[in-house]
């Protein structure tokens, strides 16, 4: 097998981050990135199992590929998938050789020694409450100015619906001091922008006791160099009001909070064990809404939960009336392995789960029309992500995380990861168009 890898994503920002993570250590251990199948003796995929068909492409994937095997090439199945699966994936699969969950990432020069050894059937899946995986030496960055921090692992909420805590394990957070080491590297090396990570970021509790999650944003927005701090993923049942105020008082802090409601009824939310109520949630959004800051919400939504009416439906759709979303995330129930919801009686049909979620996009749609007007005129920050020379124009990202299309007279395009001042000229569904100041 040649030291050369290729690996393909699957699912999450914490996902990708991982595959940095992964990137990292290979190269440290001496093999070098491709980017075409054909040319890896290795082949990784990092893998998601959140929902039905994200789990079927990735058999998929590996189905298409089997036919590589006999040019001597290996396979690997990492992430939540291979965590589900385990030592199945090799009976589906003869020819996969690494079969590894997330919490063993910082064990694969090991794996890959014994894989270089010959060994063809290689597993790492016993070290789901670890914290170490936190501490994954190597880390492959993608973006030079953007950067992830993973400060809290697993779920311990258990929601009827999703198979996280079974393959991501429970809850553990990383020290304040070893997030605030890793935000000052850093900011030294350059990046503006860092942004934390957490299936439930918010339910970030620090083993020292010195930071709240609050505290920890405040603390790593007030460091040298970083313009910009966010985060992702918050449960509302542990999101407080001290986060909308820590927005409010610190510039760097992102005017921007996804907080996945998945149902507007409270029925449903109690049968998918949200642990929280429809007046509960909304209690939270009339925190964000009374901010100064004009604080953009986006948020989740699953349609055709096990027992969901047509009622219930519509009280999801009411809420979104109320909240004025910038973006929604909708998606039709799926089950998912060694959840509770999987028992239940799933008595709404496909097609009847493909015209609820249309319902929702529909009126999602009109809400983004009429709420991205609200930024027409305005004068913003915006972080240069790309160029698009078929139109002239330069792509960014608001503090709000929408997209801004932007012209510019200056001869010499804004590099990538500078900041331009714009001025909103066009409103769209889904993203503004500006020029630069």
């Amino acid at each position: 097998m040649s030291k050369t890898f290729y690996i393909e994503t699957f699912g999450c920002q914490m996902n990708a981050h991982d595959s940095e993570k992964v990137v990292g250590t290979l190269e440290q251990q001496g093999y070098v990135q491709t980017q075409v199948e054909d040319d890896a003796g290795l082949i990784l995929y990092n893998t998601c199992s959140i929902r039905d068909k994200a789990e079927q492409k990735v058999f998929h994937r590996l189905n298409e590929y089997k036919k590589l095997q006999g040019e001597g090439k290996r396979f690997a199945v990492i992430g939540c998938v291979a965590q589900q699966e385990g030592e199945k994936i090799f009976d589906k699969a003869p020819y996969v050789s690494i079969v590894a969950g997330s919490a063993s990432y910082r064990n694969l020069p090991s794996m890959l020694e014994r894989l270089e050894r010959g060994e063809s059937r290689i597993t790492g899946l016993d070290d789901k409450k670890t914290t170490e995986t936190f501490e994954t030496p190597f880390v492959a960055r993608t973006n030079q100015h953007r950067g992830y921090i993973t400060i809290i692992e697993g779920c311990d909420k258990f929601c009827a619906y999703c198979v996280v805590p079974y393959t991501r394990g429970n809850e553990r957070s990383r020290t304040s001091d070893s997030v605030m080491e890793e935000a000052r590297r850093m900011a030294d090396a350059g990046y503006t922008e860092i942004q934390f990570l957490g299936q439930n970021v918010n339910s970030y509790l620090d083993p020292l006791r010195k930071k709240t999650f609050a505290e920890l944003l405040v603390a790593v927005g007030e460091l040298s160099g970083i313009r910009r701090v966010r985060f992702t993923t918050s449960h509302p049942r542990d999101f407080t009001k001290d986060i909308v105020d820590a927005i409010d008082a610190t510039e760097t802090l992102c005017d921007h909070v996804h907080l996945p409601v998945q149902s507007g009824s409270s029925r449903v939310l109690a049968a998918m064990n949200r642990e929280y109520t429809r007046d509960w949630y909304l209690e939270r959004i009339a925190w964000i809404k009374a901010a100064k800051r004009d604080i953009s919400i986006t948020s989740d939504l699953i349609v055709g939960f096990p027992g969901e009416t047509e009622a219930e439906l519509m009280e999801t759709a009411t809420l979104m009336d109320i909240v004025q979303y910038d973006a929604i995330f909708a998606f039709k129930y799926s089950p998912r392995p060694n959840t509770p919801a999987i028992s239940m009686a799933d008595s709404i049909s496909e097609d009847d789960k493909v015209a609820r979620l249309k319902v929702l996009l529909d009126r999602q749609r009109e809400i983004q029309r009429i709420s991205y007007e609200r930024h027409l005129g305005e004068v913003m920050d915006v972080m240069v992500e790309g160029h698009n020379t078929q139109r002239v124009q330069v792509v960014g990202r608001s503090s709000q995380n929408k997209t801004v299309n932007f012209t510019t007279t200056s001869p010499i395009l804004p590099a990538l990861g500078s900041y331009q001042r714009v001025r909103v000229t066009q409103t769209f569904p889904n993203s503004l168009l500006a020029e630069a100041i």
